[in-house]
């Protein structure tokens, strides 16, 4: 057992060294190209062959060693062996230096492709980590902790405050609220009683509740976001299925032609044997895609790089590529285009007191309460009123799903819902602007105390300032934006009017904002998803392109394609630009250096171009596309 564990232990410190290995690799064989450069000029040749064969093993192997594996799993050939045969192509008519150096720029460029593409996927285990092991469950009069693995559908669980709720089930007990901001990413949490559904992961906040399971663990919505996540990233991308069609028959028909030209020219044109045989040599130097490779990489890792100094995270080229082609993005609210926590925005009082005497009075019976609207309550108080000082409240009372009351010099004040100061009067409060309030999807606490309604504080999730700039910037880049939110369709709509979002899709839980993203594909094509929240995982994944703020959640961090360092929302315009311009440079460097391909094949076949130039040619396009790429660096 002890002898098992070590070894998997060993097996993944290997895995992690791997792409650093790789890149060690790649290093080490350059270095190795120089040296024997230099013995070169100074006509050490046994050396510099030995050298240049080093560089060849060390370089190459690895490469070697996957293209070798993967024909041999999947039968076909691959572009890795057609560069190791071009680069013994090149060794066997005595241009070792050039071999060496295809060998390096493919090995340095399939290291770099492995670091930075070879991401631990730890999003699942993140999920996994919310899900409590063990549960409390009731059995008649007594209570037994036992594995959540063991629980059935109809068990009756006890969900004590502060506690994750271990399975999907329904409240047959008590009441208090939960925080679901792991399913609908809704900050606010929910009030929930008898009769209420409540999920798995969410949290107990208040008061001690039973559940009435009622779905298997494999059936809650909690796992089902796990399945969304492991699904949506099995699906290769556009790009990875068109390297794929592309890389067998451009093998197959280089070892094709080249296999041809040993022979066929011989007893066509009537050329010798060893005129044959050196341009069947230049033929699969020339035709090698080393240069296409050098058009992709170097500009890639270049934009890559810039987009880092700019706090923009790249978690492979391929996105960086996808999202300049994006026609819509899609927005989670909470967290993403607004700040994830309730603020104070409103306040309007009795005629007869000040705003300050109402503040310092609910403020300090707020004090004692650990809900978040109280918290922010408090905060605000607490800046507004500065110096004066709070009252003194005696008996103060939480009442669970409420408010709370207190006791100021033998006068009762009461701070929380319309039901629990007097329904009636509070709607008769101030009744235009409660309407507006409503309608600007703000959440409203009244306070009451002696003589009646004393005054109102509306609270809401506010936007970010830099988000209407960010939808600003992307609106007039062309890109459509739309907001999915778990919360009611008057929040969802008072947010995007503010906001500026084109669209919006109100009371979305994950898999439907992971379906949301399939009709956005369906319509648009390319969608991209912004999110920071757990509950974001699902559309992250589908989306062409996933893109986490910076401070989210450990889950949206993993599972996003792209991260926003600085969470500063106007990035994702710059980054849009900078996927745009490394796609311009790209498709530039692809047609210069297929033409240059081409050009030399033909000069080939026609006896025009000798071994020393193809090489020159070949070697100079592949430098050419790499300076190219390296405009990238620039901002």
């Amino acid at each position: 057992m002890i002898a098992s564990v070590k070894n998997e232990e060993r097996k993944t410190i290997f895995d992690g060294m791997k792409p650093h290995v790789e890149l060690m690799a790649a290093g080490l064989s350059g270095g190795l190209i120089l040296i024997g450069w230099y013995l070169l000029n100074q006509e050490v040749d046994t050396a510099a062959a030995v050298i240049f064969v080093s560089a060849f093993v060390i370089g190459g192997y690895a490469k070697a060693k996957q293209g070798i594996e993967d024909t041999l799993a999947t039968k076909k050939l691959n572009v890795e062996l057609l560069m190791i045969l071009a680069a013994v192509g090149s060794a066997l008519i005595g241009y070792w230096m050039e071999g060496a150096i295809l060998i390096f720029i493919f090995g340095l460029s399939g290291a770099l492709e492995t670091y930075t593409m070879n991401k631990s996927h730890r999003e699942i285990s993140s999920l996994m980590d919310l899900q409590p092991e063990e549960a409390t469950r009731i059995k008649g009069e007594e209570e037994e902790v036992v594995p959540v693995g063991s629980l059935s559908i109809g068990d009756l669980l006890l969900i004590r405050p502060g506690e994750r709720i271990p399975a999907d089930g329904k409240i047959v007990k008590g009441q208090t609220n939960i925080d679901e901001s792991s399913i609908s990413g809704e900050s606010i949490p929910v009030q929930k009683s008898k009769g209420d559904e409540v999920f798995a992961s969410t949290v107990n906040l208040r008061g001690i509740v039973t559940v009435e399971m009622i779905r298997s663990s494999d059936e809650t919505l909690f796992h089902k976001i796990i399945e969304l996540v492991q699904s949506a990233q099995s699906e290769k991308s556009p790009s990875q299925q068109f390297i794929e069609r592309f890389e067998g028959p451009y093998v197959r028909t280089v070892l094709i032609v080249v296999g041809l030209m040993m022979f066929v020219p011989h007893y066509a044109f009537g050329w010798s044997w060893n005129e044959t045989w050196y341009r069947a040599m230049v033929l699969l130097v020339v035709a090698s895609p080393c240069a296409l490779v050098a058009s992709v990489t170097p500009a890639t890792l270049s934009a890559i790089s810039n987009g880092a100094r700019n706090g923009i995270l790249f978690k492979g080229g391929v996105h960086l590529e996808n999202i300049g082609r994006i026609k819509v993005i899609a927005f989670d609210k909470t967290g993403t285009l607004t700040k994830g926590k309730p603020e104070v925005t409103d306040v309007y009082v009795r005629d007869g007191i000040t705003k300050d005497y109402l503040l310092s009075h609910v403020a300090e019976i707020e004090r004692y309460s650990n809900h978040p609207l109280a918290g922010a309550v408090v905060s605000y108080a607490t800046e507004q009123l500065q110096e004066t000082a709070l009252c003194r409240v005696e008996g103060m009372e939480d009442i669970a799903g409420f408010g709370v009351r207190g006791t100021f010099s033998g006068v009762e004040w009461k701070v929380g819902k319309a039901e629990f100061v007097g329904k009636e009067e509070a709607e008769a409060f101030h009744g235009e602007i409660m309407k507006r309030l409503s309608d600007e999807g703000k959440t409203v606490i009244f306070a009451r105390d002696g003589e009646g309604i004393a005054g109102l504080i509306a609270l809401k999730d506010v936007v970010r300032e830099e988000a209407l700039e960010a939808i600003r910037t992307l609106q007039e880049e062309g890109i459509k934006t739309v907001m999915l939110t778990g919360d009611h369709e008057r929040t969802a709509a008072a947010i995007a009017r503010e906001s500026g979002i084109d669209r919006y899709t109100a009371h979305c839980l994950p898999e439907s904002k992971a379906e949301a993203i399939r009709k956005l594909q369906e319509e648009f094509g390319m969608v991209a998803m912004v999110g920071d929240g757990i509950n974001d995982a699902p559309a992250l994944a589908t989306a062409t392109v996933g893109i986490s703020m910076g401070e989210g959640s450990d889950v949206a961090l993993e599972t996003a394609d792209v991260v926003l360092m600085k969470n500063h929302l106007p990035l994702i315009a710059q980054t849009v630009k900078l996927s745009t311009r490394m796609n311009r440079i790209v498709k530039q460097n692809i047609f210069f250096s297929i033409t240059v391909i081409m050009l030399l094949i033909a000069s080939n076949f026609f006896q025009v171009v000798t071994l020393p130039l193809g090489v020159v040619f070949h070697e100079g396009s592949t430098i050419l596309v790499i300076l190219n790429g390296l405009r990238l660096l620039k901002n």
